[in-house]
Formats: C-alpha cells, structure tokens, sequence
C-alpha cells in the first residue's frame, strides 16, 4: 500500500522533491498546501509559488491557506489523514495540533546540518561566513524555530567561488532523495530519531535589506563571502556620490595596501581596486549604481573619473 503524504512547500528549492514523491509509485500525494498567489513588481501583478505550477502540471490538488493555523485548514488535514506530512520552506510556523495529526509526523528538509543554521537563511549565512562545508538534514519538527529531532543528513563541500543560487539549486536536487530515504526508513521503523544538541546551534535569521551593506574594514576575503552569500537579495552594497552601488568582486592575493578602507585605487594593471581591512584589497569586477545599468570595472572608471582618495561608503 502506498504510502498517504500532503505535500507543503512553497519556493523552487522544493519543486525537485515534491516533483520525486510523485514519481515513486510507494508514495501517493494526496494534496499540496502552498502559500497564496502573491502581487509583485511594479505593477503588482499576481505570482503563484513554484511548486504550484509543479502540483498543477502533476494534476495535485492544491491548498492555499492564508494562515495554516486556521480551523479550516485543520480540516483540510484531519479529513484527509496522511501517514506523513512532508514540508519543505513552506514559510509559516505549524501548530501542535497539526504536528500531531499524521502518524509519521511532519518530516522537514532543512537546508544546514542541524543544529547549524537554524532559521529562514540557512544557505545564505553559511557562504556568507565564510563555512567550506553544509549539507542537509530531514528531521520531525516540533514547536521550535527547526529544533526537532534529526533523521538523516547529507554532506556537500562549499566551492571558494559559490553563490548561493548555485549551492541552492545543488542541495535542491541532492535533497529530493534524501527525503525519499527518510519516508520509506521512517516508515519501516529504521530510523531512531536523534535529538539536536542545543548547545550547538547557530541561527541563520531571515535575510533584511542592511545585511548586504558592505564594512570595508572587514577583510577583503570576508566581504567576497558575504558578496557570493547575499545573492540575490539583498546583494552586497555601499554608496558612491551619495547613491547606493551594487557590488561585484573577488579578493585578490594579500598585498601591501595602506589607506583607509574603502578607499577606491583605479588602476591599469588590475582594474578597479577597494582598499579593505587587514591590508587587503578587493578587486571590483561590476558595479550597478541605483537607477543605472550593471557595468563593468572599466566601464565604471571612464565613466566616474574618480578622485585621489575618493571611496566607497562615504
């Protein structure tokens, strides 16, 4: 007999294991509960979640509670009793009382190796600290903020040069068969869940639009890591002439640079040059100033003609 799942998740990391539970014939998705179809861009225009169009291309049915905390939407789950809830960035907090419905309980994929990165941002704040390596874990959730106890994990290195859509897009994939794994070992009893050692964890806090501001007198290294860590959003920015600049760069091998940080060195030799902190140098590659066109380092200097000792984050 085939195993009764709901499905809930709302952004593209969750479409790969939604889109897999389909395709096992031991399992079958009785439903998917995503977040309402939202207004965004200038003119506000209507977007449904990604794993919406995967459930409509599946022909799922779909659930779109404004609160899953509602009376209604406990309806929606104790009529439909599934063996196991699988929830993946879903993006709202669950009840006890939901938690308790299904006889599996609610099995999370959690984009860190628990209890490392609990919160919103996992993958953004382990790049942007600079961590070499992170991974996934399936756990059963409870009332905290990703304190259940653990299932499974998975290992993957962090490449020096990885943004974040990148690990995003691969822990994506690597995650579809982790949660497979865990349904049918869960199911099977070969699981023991193990509980998380507080003592432990560190939080990866919803990403705010004043994370990606640049601190020049951090190190050049730890400003590339929050560069490849803030993408897309908020990015890694500073001002220039009083309007705010994007900024995109790499760190280039320790060298002799005196002044104070964010000091701007235009050269020929290595292009556009940002004194950092610990006497290091960044090397800008792109920069976009608000309202204008992303262009490149040398594009920039033609265009800025800057000024001895002028600098970023003035």
């Amino acid at each position: 007999m085939a195993l009764h799942i709901i499905f809930c998740g709302t952004p593209d990391f969750a479409v790969p294991s939604l889109n897999r539970l389909i395709a096992e014939q031991d399992f079958e998705v009785l439903g998917v509960v995503t977040q309402p179809d939202r207004p965004r861009g200038r003119v506000q225009e209507m977007h449904s979640p990604p794993v919406k169009g995967a459930a409509v291309a599946a022909g799922i049915p779909i659930y779109q509670p404004d609160k899953i905390k509602s009376d209604e939407a406990y309806d929606y789950f104790k009529v439909l009793a599934p063996d196991a809830v699988v929830i993946i960035a879903y993006g709202q907090i669950i009840s006890q009382r939901l938690i308790d419905i299904p006889r599996l309980g609610w099995i999370n994929l959690h984009a860190s190796l628990l209890p490392k990165y609990r919160g919103a941002a996992p993958i953004n704040w382990a790049i942007a600290n600079g961590e070499k390596l992170t991974g996934l874990t399936t756990m059963l959730i409870d009332a905290g903020l990703d304190t259940g106890p653990m299932l499974l994990k998975y290992e993957t290195g962090i490449a020096a040069d990885e943004t974040a859509p990148e690990l995003t897009a691969q822990l994506a994939e690597a995650g579809a068969p982790l949660i497979v794994e865990t349904l049918r070992k869960l199911d099977r009893g070969e699981i023991a869940p193990t509980p998380q050692d507080n003592s432990q964890a560190s939080l990866a806090p919803i990403l705010k639009k004043d994370d990606g501001r640049i601190d020049w007198w951090l190190s050049a290294f730890k400003t590339y890591n929050r560069i490849r860590g803030l993408q897309p959003w908020p990015g890694a920015f500073t001002t220039f002439r009083g309007k705010s600049c994007q900024i995109w760069g790499k760190p280039l091998k320790p060298i002799a640079a005196g002044g104070t940080p964010g000091v701007i060195l235009p050269t020929k030799e290595d292009g556009l040059l940002v004194i950092c902190g610990a006497g290091t140098v960044l090397r800008v590659e792109h920069l976009q100033i608000e309202g204008r066109k992303r262009v490149t380092d040398g594009e920039f200097m033609s265009g800025a003609r800057i000024k001895p000792g002028e600098r970023f984050g003035a």
